[in-house]
């Protein structure tokens, strides 16, 4: 079976951030995995995916979502993980004043009630890019742009990361912390 470039990134991020036992793929506490393993693996599925393919995924995925490491043997995902058995550590960071989040309208309801929860990931994920925002917000529905006062939530105890590809990590969002603002 032939895949294009968007569909084996899409097959990545599934193996390496949900179901990398579905490829037979062990994975540590920070997400490595073995990047012969994922190739052999993903063969044994009917995906075939060369080591030439899986590099250029990595330095050409717009949203930088994978990271090989530096002896070139291993590959994770930078964040997003729904796995148990990656619970990767980042360095706490003050966050900036405001950070942003894009939903779809038809999530708004929950969130006003529960705020924003990691949901089946390890995280909520926020950015400093209002544009950026709406366009995550866009692909699941009207977009709804959310306005998160981090330096407020920061101040009360809550705790950030910022993950290597620039995507802001917290437990959750209360609503109090939540403005609902016109997408621009």
């Amino acid at each position: 079976m032939s895949f294009n470039f968007d569909d084996l990134s899409r097959f990545l991020s599934y193996v390496l951030r949900h179901e990398p036992e579905h490829i037979g793929l062990e994975l540590d506490s920070e997400g490595w995995g073995n990047i012969k393993e994922l190739i052999s693996g993903s063969a044994g599925k009917g995906v075939f995916i060369s080591l030439v393919e899986v590099e250029k995924i990595v330095s050409m995925n717009d949203k930088k979502r994978f990271e090989i490491s530096s002896d070139g043997l291993r590959i994770r995902a930078i964040q997003g993980h729904s796995t148990k058995l990656v619970s990767r550590r980042y360095s706490e960071l003050e966050p900036p004043e405001y950070l942003y989040h894009g939903t779809a309208e038809r999530f708004l309801e929950s969130i006003r009630h529960r705020g924003l929860v990691p949901g089946s990931r390890h995280h909520v994920h926020l950015t400093s890019d209002r544009v950026l925002a709406s366009e995550v917000g866009r692909r699941y529905g009207k977009v709804i742009l959310l306005k998160i006062n981090s330096q407020s939530m920061y101040g009360k105890g809550f705790v950030f990361f910022k993950s290597e590809n620039e995507v802001w990590l917290t437990d959750c969002v209360p609503a109090d912390f939540i403005i609902e603002v016109d997408e621009e």
